[in-house]
């Protein structure tokens, strides 16, 4: 009879080898599901993000940086839709783990709930009794100006500003939020949909909140019935009503029908209603032949702030779309299509109007509330009056040059010089009013609120392209507007900022930012695509490299900067690191400076997920 022990060891043995064999098994199956995934990847999508025909397409890199749900949203109901037509919903998981080397599943770390950091239970109270930065713009007028008693700050002490404290998003590759600060607390979403209430002086948590995408807003907040709630919207054009408080869902609406809009400028309470802007990216996919181009019209829908009631929606475009013509493959194509409205709108209680600027044309020929401002009827919605700026900009991604068809583009390709900032409203010191804002094209401008948006003054700030230009933010107080200029087709000779006086348009100061080191094969740009920010003296513009710098508003002297492009140790325990200054600009509030750093979108741009906070000791 065999020794017990051999017995022992040969089971050991048919374990090991069947453990081995299933690994093998494993092993083999990921790989034959890689290179499946690899080819349905080439064969739908390399074409264009292998070498991408322009600099708004992404290339493989940027997309592997991007989060396996946000790559599977693109795929199945956003801009790439089409593209994946055909494809099983396995297999489009397949894809989107595939180009992302990541799991579905993973953006489930960003709960509150898994974070080390949580904050000690403690009321809210009123939010807005302290100082605050509310919304985008800070004010109704949508300024980017913070007054000294909400600040904190001064040119004399912005010198001394340190990093306090650094959030890292989990498993995020774009910080594309801009944060809102009240009560103490720091409001902000992420692109993975979560959105968090975090506390202002150490960064720990109080609560998140999850939303079904992307939350690329700022956060309004204000009360909604007898509590404080934050609003916002996401990249499916959803949007919130949340307790302040504690993160509890108030209430969701859908503000657009359509399965690639989105909203990406902040909502806007004023006086019980919530104004909320529609984008869509339907010009990422209008080059494709397969798909019937274009549907989309751009909108602000009014909300009853308590209950989430439709007050009215009004669209930038008033024709419905109607069927053109079929192109080449016999696809139905649509028009006119297009001017979204990227930024927050901007709130005139005096005149009883509420303004927002759009984006380019869709479809040609253009329509005349394209690249526009335009005056709504605070009340009803009804249009006041539309100021065009670029006629003609009809414009699809990919148009005219590039590996897709051509069946779809416009007739006559325009510029791309849409608006991506929101007006600003200023009273000059004689009691007249004036909206000044910046174009992709590189101008500043300046129009009439009470002559129906008549010109009053231009000036060219930058060279202007479809990259801009002034592309997501200006700034203005008392006396002067500021404009960051991007052209980031300019490669090193990139950015630059100036100050125009509100009354003329004369230019005051333009300072490019200083010369960089860059080491042999990377790419350093200096564009200053970022939302900037002002203070009593001093002028915050960040660059798509990574650097925040402070401005002396007098003259454009450089009073601090600091480069958030490098890894940090976060407080929540997430391996933290900053990026481009893109999109969003710094918020200021009692005493403290908070950017986020990392923009990936559109292949422009380097990666980030981190959220910064500063201060003074």
């Amino acid at each position: 009879m065999r020794p017990r022990s051999h017995e022992i060891t040969t089971k050991r043995l048919v374990r090991a080898c069947t453990f081995v064999l299933s690994l093998l098994a494993t092993a083999t199956s990921a790989r034959a599901q890689a290179i499946q995934a690899l080819g349905m990847f080439e064969q739908r999508c390399g074409v264009c993000h292998t070498k991408p025909a322009d600099d708004r397409t992404p290339t493989r890199e940027s997309l592997r940086q991007r989060t396996p749900e946000a790559v599977l949203d693109a795929i199945t109901t956003g801009s790439m839709k089409v593209n994946a037509d055909g494809l099983t919903d396995t297999q489009k998981r397949m894809i989107a783990e595939y180009i992302t080397d990541r799991p579905l599943g993973s953006a489930l770390a960003g709960q509150a709930s898994a974070m080390p950091n949580r904050c000690p239970s403690k009321p809210l109270g009123n939010p807005l009794a302290g100082p605050s930065w509310n919304g985008w713009g800070a004010d109704e007028g949508n300024s980017r100006f913070q007054p000294a008693a909400a600040a904190g700050l001064t040119a004399g002490s912005v010198p001394k500003l340190k990093l306090k404290w650094a959030f890292g998003f989990p498993n995020g590759s774009s910080a594309y939020a801009q944060p809102t600060i009240a009560g103490g607390r720091v409001f902000v979403g992420s692109d993975n949909g979560f959105v968090y209430s975090l506390d202002a002086a150490s960064g720990c948590v109080y609560w998140s909140f999850q939303a079904q995408g992307g939350v690329r807003t700022a956060i309004s907040i204000g009360k909604s019935s007898s509590r404080y709630a934050v609003y916002f919207g996401d990249v499916k054009a959803n949007v919130y009503a949340v307790d302040a408080e504690n993160g509890a869902l108030l209430w969701t609406r859908s503000a657009e029908s359509h399965p690639l809009a989105r909203i990406t400028g902040a909502p806007v309470l004023y006086d019980g209603r919530l104004y909320v802007p529609v984008a869509s990216f339907e010009e990422g996919s209008g080059p494709n032949p397969k798909y019937e181009c274009c549907t989309f019209r751009g909108s602000v829908v009014a909300y009853a702030a308590a209950n989430g009631e439709q007050i009215w929606k009004t669209y930038t475009i008033p024709e419905k779309p109607r069927p053109t013509k079929k192109n080449s493959i016999g696809t139905q194509l649509w028009g006119p299509a297009g001017a979204a409205v990227w930024s927050a709108p901007t709130i005139d209680a005096r005149r009883g109007a509420l303004y927002v600027a759009t984006g380019d044309a869709y479809t040609f020929p253009a329509a005349d509330t394209s690249d526009a401002i335009m005056a709504f009827d605070l009340k009803s919605g009804i249009p006041l009056w539309t100021h065009q700026f670029t006629a003609n900009d009809a414009f699809l991604v990919g148009c005219p040059s590039g590996p897709t068809t051509r069946d779809n583009c416009p007739d006559v390709v325009g510029p791309d010089f849409d608006f991506g900032n929101s007006p600003i409203l200023r009273t000059l010191p004689n009691g007249k009013s004036v909206l000044v804002i910046g174009q992709k094209s590189g101008a500043a401008w300046a129009i009439d609120p009470d002559k129906d948006g008549a010109l009053l003054w231009q000036h060219k700030v930058g060279a202007g392209s479809a990259l801009g230009g002034v592309e997501w933010g200006s700034a203005a107080d008392d006396q002067n507007g500021y404009f960051a200029a991007a052209d980031a087709q300019l490669g090193p000779n990139a950015g630059g900022l100036s100050a125009l006086k509100l009354t003329t348009g004369e230019e005051v100061w333009k300072v490019l930012p200083p010369p960089v080191e860059c080491a042999p094969g990377r790419n350093c740009p200096q564009a200053q695509s970022a939302a900037i920010t002002v203070i009593p003296g001093v002028v915050f513009s960040g660059t798509t490299n990574g650097i925040m710098r402070a401005y002396a508003a007098s003259d454009g002297r450089i009073l601090w900067d600091y480069n958030t492009a490098h890894e940090f140790t976060a407080v929540n325990g997430v391996k933290a690191k900053g990026g481009s200054l893109n999109g969003p600009g710094p918020v200021v509030a009692g005493g403290m400076l908070f950017m986020n750093s990392g923009y990936n979108y559109l292949g422009y741009g380097a990666a980030g997920n981190v959220l910064l906070a500063f201060g003074i000791d």
